[in-house]
């Protein structure tokens, strides 16, 4: 008989979905996704406390991180993407960083093992911040008119394009930017933990309810890839908070210039 009908008639595999996403409240409305978001705050506060607390001509080990953290931001990010004005920005850029690889990287931390940004309340409000910043300081520099004047407008262009440039103008820097900020990250660690839900619990199962060599081959390899899927998907979640961050980076360059 074929091994892959000797599964126990008692047992069945139930594949992860949607609903492995929603967590019952630890206590009262607290749920599982708040706690991580609670410790990610704790984690990025305490790391930035405790390395600068002492902060000495010759770094320590803390210091160094830190330092090398901050200087990441300010070189590669805002420098890069905003320019000489970029470093009024990096306080706020290498928080958000820290704060997006503490809840992202919490998907492959045991015994969290859930991405908090997969919840898509939590990207779309960092999201409306980096909508705010960027849409503030672009005001504020241009005046209200001439931020979306410039916006809808841009020079160089054709007036006779002006009726359909200017509606894609405006709905891409006022709705679409926060949405696809949204979307982007929430999407990708949704995907990710589902892929290592599968291959985790589909391995588990290959290996205790189908018997024989190809139950116990299969599950092996499947077990396997869920341990390869898991540096990757640690990649994944790093690469997505630079990606996040970078966007926001970029939207705060574009607000400060006159041509977008």
């Amino acid at each position: 008989m074929n091994a892959w009908r000797t599964v126990a008639m008692s047992e069945e595999f139930h594949a992860p979905g949607p609903g492995d996403f929603d967590y019952p409240p630890l206590f009262g409305w607290f749920t599982k996704p708040m706690l991580i978001v609670v410790l990610g705050t704790l984690v990025v506060g305490a790391f930035f406390y405790f390395a600068s607390r002492r902060a000495s001509i010759v770094p320590g080990k803390l210091q160094f991180a830190a330092e090398g953290f901050y200087g990441f931001v300010r070189n590669q990010i805002a420098a890069d993407a905003i320019g000489r004005e970029g470093i009024k920005y990096v306080p706020y850029l290498a928080t958000l960083l820290a704060f997006l690889v503490a809840l992202n990287i919490s998907g492959i931390i045991p015994p969290l093992q859930f991405p908090a940004t997969s919840k898509i309340a939590i990207p779309l409000f960092l999201a409306v911040i980096s909508w705010v910043i960027y849409n503030y300081v672009g005001i504020r520099r241009q005046g209200f008119g001439g931020y979306f004047t410039n916006m809808m407008f841009p020079s160089g262009v054709p007036p006779l394009i002006y009726p359909l440039l200017a509606p894609i103008e405006f709905l891409s820097t006022v709705v679409f930017r926060p949405v696809t900020l949204t979307l982007r990250l929430t999407f990708n660690m949704f995907a990710g933990h589902l892929v290592l839900l599968l291959c985790i619990l589909g391995g588990e199962f290959l290996l205790l309810h189908v018997r024989g060599l190809v139950g116990f081959s299969a599950g092996a390899v499947a077990i396997l890839f869920g341990i390869v899927m898991t540096f990757f998907e640690g990649f994944i979640q790093l690469l997505q908070a630079y990606v996040f961050v970078l966007l926001s980076a970029i939207y705060i360059g574009g607000a400060l210039t006159h041509d977008h």
